[in-house]
């Protein structure tokens, strides 16, 4: 079978303006794997047709574009240019244009008009692609991929598709509100009041986690995500290294808005009690507060039952009053009762300490209340009635942060494989991973190419129309 492709051009006013042979194969059926078009032979047809439209649409451009205040400019040569896009390495001519002479210039200069249509030299839509492909898995294995399923020869490797995703990253940064730590910063407190009832509470979680760090191979550094959850909207992630991004709340503030939350809506912070996640909860919003992790708090109850459970097989005496103290203390903390709480803690570390026993994990228990006892106290003014909270269906505990953590960093950084970043590195490909993981990053680069918003996927009526 003797197949023949031709691309016939036109131009706005539908008339006719070449017409150009895209392929010219034959094709003998022996198989099913004869059947239509192999991926070598779709490749090579995008790749042509790809050429043939982007040098037909640069020349009408050029053309169209060669006039400077009314006066035609005068041609002095070309200079080659390689255009990146989805179908294949373009290869273009660009032409100079002699400028007019003008006062105080003593010789004219020249322009290259094509650099305005092609500043980067890189379609949005294989930028978008790469940056997209690149936050999900590793550099290598992302440009590998783009070559398997596009007409991409050459110009894509891991090297190349890392610093299209870190160029990418540092314009969402440079997008950043200017500085700003509260809603309290932005208007009157007195015109809340006038404000539109809100959708409702919106829950925020942080938490942090670690990554080998490339410049001092024996030690991590601290990355610190977060997903926030509107009762009608959908979740959105954040993330950035901590002690690299000096205005942390700034970043928080800026996701907020992007969500639609207003200076007097309902704001929950979910945080495991860090110091460091405690502290980029305070004075964002009025109507904020900042909630202690309740599996946190279980969780260092659980390790003490482990010790108690140990201490009561060398003194079963001692080590049943323990375990009733700290089921004592889970319980006034399920139900708000801060103050008991922290008593029960003080008497349980006194007991501890005046208890002589040949256990050998005393002192390890006795180290574990004592830090339980400072958890505690230095988040105290974020304990809650978790019962009532929870039997009225609302959030009391971080585990969709944890998942959080595991989604952005652990199968991204690759943990496992002790990968090594830098702060910078890492920081810049949590801005592209986290649009990319809650679906916002195609709408970023639709607001800076908003030619983007036509594609065919997202718009049946251009898909028909073709």
């Amino acid at each position: 079978m003797q197949v023949r492709i031709v691309m016939e051009l036109t131009d706005d006013g539908g008339e006719e303006i070449g017409r150009e042979i895209i392929a010219d194969m034959t094709k003998i059926t022996t198989g099913a794997e004869d059947l239509g078009l192999s991926l070598a032979e779709g490749k090579a047809l995008l790749a042509r047709l790809q050429q043939k439209m982007v040098e037909t649409q640069v020349h009408l451009w050029l053309a169209e574009n060669r006039e400077t205040d009314g006066r035609r400019l005068r041609h002095k040569g070309y200079y080659p240019v390689t255009f990146h896009t989805l179908f294949g390495d373009v290869r273009l001519r660009s032409p100079r244009y002699a400028l007019p002479e003008s006062e105080g210039r003593n010789r004219p200069g020249t322009v290259s008009p094509l650099r305005r249509l092609i500043p980067d030299h890189i379609a949005p839509e294989r930028l978008y692609l790469e940056t997209r492909w690149a936050s999900l898995v590793p550099y290598a294995a992302a440009a590998e991929l783009l070559a398997d399923v596009l007409p991409i020869d050459c110009g894509t490797n891991a090297t190349t598709v890392r610093q299209h995703t870190l160029k990418t990253a540092a314009r969402i940064e440079r997008e950043l509100t200017e500085e700003r730590v509260s809603f309290m910063q932005d208007s009157c407190p007195r015109d809340w009041m006038n404000l539109p009832i809100p959708d409702g509470r919106i829950v925020i979680g942080l938490d942090g986690g670690y990554i080998r760090d490339r410049d001092d191979r024996k030690k991590n550094f601290e990355l610190i995500v977060g997903r926030s959850l509107p009762e009608d909207g959908e979740p959105r992630y954040i993330g950035f290294v901590h002690g690299y991004d000096r205005k942390p709340q700034r970043r928080i503030l800026d996701h907020l808005k992007k969500q639609g939350v207003q200076a007097n809506q309902d704001i929950t912070f979910i945080t495991d009690g860090g110091e460091e996640v405690r502290s980029l909860a305070e004075m964002i919003a009025p109507a904020s507060e900042h909630v202690l992790d309740w599996f946190h708090i279980t969780m260092r109850i659980t390790v003490l039952r482990q010790f108690a459970q140990g201490l009561r097989h060398h003194d079963k005496e001692a080590g049943n009053v323990m375990l009733g103290m700290l089921s004592r203390i889970k319980w006034y903390l399920w139900h708000g009762n801060t103050y008991r709480a922290r008593e029960e803690i003080d008497w349980l570390l006194d007991d501890a300490e005046a208890t002589e026993t040949d256990y050998p994990n005393m002192k390890k228990f006795l180290t574990a209340i004592g830090e339980f006892r400072f958890y505690i106290g230095s988040n105290h003014a974020s304990l809650i009635n978790y019962g009532e909270r929870y039997r009225s269906g609302e959030r009391i505990s971080s585990a969709f942060v944890e998942a959080t953590v595991n989604a952005v960093v652990s199968k991204r950084f690759a943990k496992k494989q002790q990968m090594q970043w830098s702060r910078t590195g890492a920081h810049l490909l949590l801005q592209t991973r986290t649009q990319t993981l809650d679906g916002s990053l195609r709408s970023t680069f639709e607001k800076w190419y908003p030619g983007m918003a036509n594609d065919n996927h997202r718009n049946p009526g251009n898909k028909a129309a073709a």
